[in-house]
């Protein structure tokens, strides 16, 4: 067998399954949680080995697939199992809820910004030279211009917009420093859920949950009595927010696609999202048509941080990753999202 392929060469391989030289390994950090297990999932079926390394304060054991190897540590104890045995990082770890991250920024800067600081220095000293890293839209803020691209000005109103990106800073200096070949994809709103082919689901189930869908399908369940909508004075056509929705299983897929892109001494970035904007009264007759139930819509004051309107363009990610998503009928990604939540709460 020859070496095994690097960089462009390795991501090409892996989304086609077919590595050249043998198994790739991958450390998925936060593989415990919703997007990160489903990656890992999407990783083992390629065929590849997968370690996760999650605490599971905010993910769960149960739900790393079948076929990873679970290490439960924090993200900032990498160093003590990252060597060079791997030939990458995906990194998912960090907090992701907006409106905590302004009521406790502390431990946003030290999961988030800290914690990806702990990485790279990891990832030199072990010489693993490749990275995708989980970014987010919360970086741009309140945006000038709609859809919005990559080069848009980063003006991020949360903390947790600001920890993510510090990171992509961060990661942006290793590069150029170091040669880290590195990707960060930023994620709109994600929703779905993905049926691997053991026809087992993995979705979004967090503790305590924060997204829309989830919270509203709680609604539609009678697990909470009603839906609580924060603020409709925006400036969007019916004064909720608009945010741009990608369903799980196409985000997943762009990991694979992303480290075919990654090459030494650059770090490219991705949006991630379907160019399409729905508003949160728009989402909640959807969950009402896919569920079947009508339940109470309560109004509530603005959360701090939260802009008035967030839509991608990922025009970037289809012509330099080759990447479009599939599964883009907000319907879709909600039937999906109810048909695990319904498995999953069995």
């Amino acid at each position: 067998m020859g070496p095994r392929p690097r960089t462009r060469d390795l991501g090409r391989a892996l989304a086609e399954g077919q590595p050249e030289g043998g198994t790739v390994k991958y450390l998925v950090t936060g593989g415990a949680g919703y997007i990160g297990s489903i990656v890992a999932t999407m990783l083992l079926e390629a065929g590849h080995d997968v370690v996760v390394l999650d605490d599971c304060s905010t993910g769960a054991a149960e739900r790393v697939p079948a076929g990873a190897t679970l290490v439960r540590r924090p993200v900032q104890e990498v160093a003590e199992v990252l060597d060079g045995s791997f030939d990458g990082v995906l990194h998912f770890a960090g907090l992701i809820a907006a409106g905590e991250s302004m009521e406790k920024p502390e431990i946003y800067w030290e999961a988030n910004t800290n914690g990806t600081f702990a990485l790279l220095a990891a990832m030199r000293e072990a010489g693993v030279r490749t990275l995708v890293f989980s970014s987010t839209a919360a970086v741009y803020g309140n945006p000038l211009e709609v859809p919005i691209k990559e080069d848009a000005v980063k003006a991020p109103t949360s903390t947790y917009g600001a920890t993510k990106l510090s990171s992509d800073m961060a990661i942006q200096s290793e590069a150029t420093a170091h040669g880290l070949a590195a990707v960060s994809l930023r994620y709109f709103n994600v929703v779905g859920a993905y049926r691997d082919r053991a026809g087992v689901w993995h979705g979004e189930n967090h503790e305590p949950e924060t997204h829309i869908i989830p919270i509203a399908f709680d609604a539609a369940s009678g697990r909470r009595e009603s839906f609580a909508i924060f603020g409709d004075d925006y400036p969007t056509p019916d004064g909720t927010c608009v945010r741009d929705y990608i369903h799980v299983a196409d985000l997943a897929e762009a990991h694979l696609l992303a480290l075919g892109a990654a090459a030494p001494g650059e770090h490219k970035i991705y949006n991630l999202g379907n160019g399409n904007g729905f508003s949160n009264k728009e989402v909640v007759a959807v969950v009402k048509e896919v569920t079947g139930t009508d339940f109470p819509v309560l109004v509530g004051p603005r959360r701090a941080g939260d802009p008035a309107e967030l839509v991608a363009s990922s025009e970037r990610a289809r012509t330099e990753l080759g990447w479009k998503p599939s599964r883009d009928g907000l319907d879709r990604m909600v039937a999906d999202a109810w048909e695990y939540y319904r498995h999953a709460r069995r």
